[in-house]
């Protein structure tokens, strides 16, 4: 049973880690790391590490995807300026 639980969340990894690099918008790549970060997080835990787990929870689920959210956000508004500035 664990061997399968582990397989499951490899491969649910592995796809989701694909579906990232595919993604072409940043907003989109950050939605799906987020994923990523979760199902990571899954991983670990099944692998006895819950302590890993929660920091990849932390960090890989929330953290990194917000920031860049913030940073994708950020630099659509400086190009939204920098064209209406032009005119």
């Amino acid at each position: 049973m664990s061997d399968a639980l582990i397989l499951v969340a490899l491969l649910l990894v592995a796809a989701t880690a694909t579906a990232a690099v595919a993604q072409r918008d940043p907003a989109r790549q950050a939605l799906v790391l987020s994923v990523l970060g979760l199902l990571l997080a899954v991983l670990f835990t099944v692998l006895q590490a819950p302590d890993v787990g929660l920091s990849q929870l932390a960090v890989g689920a929330a953290l990194t995807p917000l920031l860049i959210m913030l940073s994708v956000r950020k630099i659509r508004r400086r190009r939204r300026r920098g064209r209406d500035g032009a005119r």
